[in-house]
């Protein structure tokens, strides 16, 4: 079921003040979007981000809920992307876990935490376990580097620039009023009545902080290195002491490079103990990585709940906000998208309830001392 055709006011235009324009252009609705930033997404987590679709791996830091969002992500994204009239690169060649001798009882205890998730999500694709026979199979350019490793069949990755570029240009050809480097306040805002949009939907990410008091920054680092000489193909996962460490290939030998989650919300660049740590773990999964070139070194916090986990609130009628994605955002985003569309057209979604997600009444409380 569909909405009657409305206007309706975004506010944010990262990953899914974008999708959701688009999808609400593409029913008829009269959409605007006002953002702090320009088309590049400056002010957003989006683009710094490596876009893994790998609900089985990050079960290992999120709940059951999530790892559903996920897995039914991975069907819609698809989907979603072949609708969209400029193409984006997506796989779904499943991840690579790799480790250590020295980093072992690691990867033997996200070993199983991962089995857990599969007991609880049965329809999850088999986790399987690999001899370095195994690795060498899966990727022939780590024989005889790893004699273990983890392989998690049909997860994916998208490249996130390539498509909030194509989302910017599915928002000019619907239609979808733009209005960058104007950012609002939903107190300006006051939907359902005379001269006002019909519907308000804020995601704005850390900068709704205003009205969601609890959200909090976890910064993400990232390295995006050209290296014609490294041939992995599909995301690597490195079992890290400190924090995990992955490897997304993209295309034309562009590999992003990153750390997942270090909880700052400084927004400084990358210290060298960083940078050096992320190449470092480049380097020992594949020495081709000696030779490549570092296009951009960049960081950045992802809006983030207090239970890490993701939420849509209705603090008045007429009016969603969508926020606590987190480190989740592109695995989780076409799941928030059918949430935020099904709450449109009927007020209920079966899927929030599926996936136990949080769908709030009634405006923040302060924030404890």
């Amino acid at each position: 079921m569909k909405p009657q055709p409305s206007s309706i006011v975004i506010l944010g235009a990262g990953l899914m003040g974008r999708l959701l324009a688009v999808e609400l252009a593409r029913q008829g609705h009269a959409v605007e979007v006002f953002d702090s930033g320009g088309p590049a997404a400056e002010h957003a987590a989006a683009p710094i981000a490596a876009a893994m679709l790998a609900p089985l791996a990050e079960s290992a830091v999120t709940e059951p809920g999530v790892v559903r969002m996920g897995q039914y992500s991975l069907t819609r994204w698809p989907q979603m992307l072949a609708s969209l009239t400029q193409p984006v690169f997506f796989q779904q060649e499943g991840t690579l876990i790799v480790w250590h001798r020295q980093d072992a009882a690691e990867a033997q205890r996200l070993q199983r935490l991962l089995q857990a998730t599969q007991n609880t999500i049965p329809d999850l694709p088999a986790m399987q376990v690999l001899d370095g026979a195994g690795v060498a199979a899966a990727e022939p350019t780590l024989a005889d580097r790893f004699v273990q490793g983890l392989y998690l069949p049909g997860e994916g990755q998208l490249d996130n620039r390539q498509l909030l570029a194509t989302l910017v240009h599915e928002m000019g050809r619907l239609g979808v009023h733009c209005h960058w480097h104007t950012p609002r306040d939903p107190a300006e805002f006051a939907p359902g009545t005379p001269g006002q949009a019909d519907w308000l939907i804020d995601c704005r990410g850390l900068g709704a902080r205003n009205q969601w008091r609890a959200l909090r920054g976890v910064r993400g680092e990232v390295v995006r290195v050209h290296a014609p000489e490294v041939t992995l193909r599909r995301p690597t996962r490195v079992v890290h002491p400190r924090y995990p460490i992955y490897i997304a290939p993209k295309e034309d030998h562009l590999f992003v490079i990153g750390a997942t989650e270090i909880e700052s919300e400084d927004l400084s660049p990358a210290s060298v103990r960083s940078t050096l740590e992320l190449l470092s773990a480049a380097y020992a999964v594949h020495t081709g990585f000696a030779e490549a070139r570092i296009i951009e070194i960049a960081t950045q916090c992802r809006p983030t709940l207090p239970d890490n986990l993701p939420a849509v609130r209705r603090p008045r009628p007429r009016v969603l906000e969508v926020n606590g994605l987190y480190r989740h955002g592109f695995m989780i985003a076409p799941a928030m998208l059918d949430v935020v569309l099904e709450l449109m057209a009927s007020g209920q979604s079966p899927l929030a309830s599926r996936f136990d997600l949080a769908l709030p009444i009634g405006e923040d409380t302060p924030a404890a001392p």
